[in-house]
């Protein structure tokens, strides 16, 4: 059997003054899963999300990456190179100028040489049928196209797993289907929070429902894919 790429082990989370959301939590992202995260508004998806990049910290429990457990914002950089995060509002992860800037910070943050940032960004953008929004401006773009760029912003950096949240969310439904079909073609393991049914029926091999209040998950089905 596979090595998780991700695995939540008996994690405690609360936010401050709020109920448990989880207690003695237990999940694993293996290489050859997209898992569906599922549930009420309030019931933890989204944290669970950002619980895994390091971007809030268990009360109890321990966040596994990449083969070792995570504890230390250090820990977590390593992981954040490796593990991309589609935010739920694209506006959050665009603040550059241009699209094609927005595309190419993460590689020039992380010192890759201009020629191989440039033919990355050319790149993602041709596999993605953006290309022609290049020199666009992002606050110009529909929220389609908005969460398109976002998502080469993290593909760019050719990351091993992804995570979504509510990705076709506010999206008419030229875009979510674009958006759906970019989804389905991906190779690599998905975790990926959601309300949408058909998102659920045509992407995830497992799901995952967690209780607004609940400590704990109900799995829903599982079924098999490959990369």
């Amino acid at each position: 059997m596979s090595e998780p790429l991700l695995e939540f082990r008996g994690v405690a989370f609360a936010h401050p003054g709020g109920p448990p959301l989880f207690d003695d939590f237990h999940l694993a992202l293996a290489p050859d899963e997209r898992i569906a995260l599922t549930g009420p508004n309030g019931s933890g998806k989204s944290t669970l999300l950002h619980l895994a990049l390091g971007l809030l910290a268990p009360q109890r429990g321990a966040i596994c990456a990449l083969g070792r457990p995570r504890r230390t914002e250090t820990d977590f950089e390593e992981v954040r190179r490796h593990v991309g995060l589609l935010f739920q509002n694209s506006d959050d992860q665009l603040f550059c100028t241009t699209v094609d800037e927005d595309v190419a910070f993460g590689p020039f943050n992380l010192g890759w040489p201009r020629e191989r940032v440039e033919a990355r960004t050319r790149a993602i953008l041709h596999q993605l049928g953006i290309a022609h929004l290049a020199g666009r401006a992002t606050y110009r773009l529909s929220e389609g196209e908005k969460r398109i760029v976002a998502l080469a912003t993290t593909l760019v950096m050719e990351p091993r797993a992804l995570l979504l949240d509510e990705p076709t969310a506010g999206l008419d439904e030229s875009a979510r289907a674009r958006l759906l079909e970019i989804l389905i073609e991906l190779k690599i393991p998905l975790l990926f929070a959601t309300h949408d049914a058909d998102l659920i029926a045509r992407l995830a091999t497992r799901v995952i429902r967690l209780g607004a209040g609940a400590p704990g998950a109900q799995q829903i089905f599982y079924r098999a894919w490959k990369c």
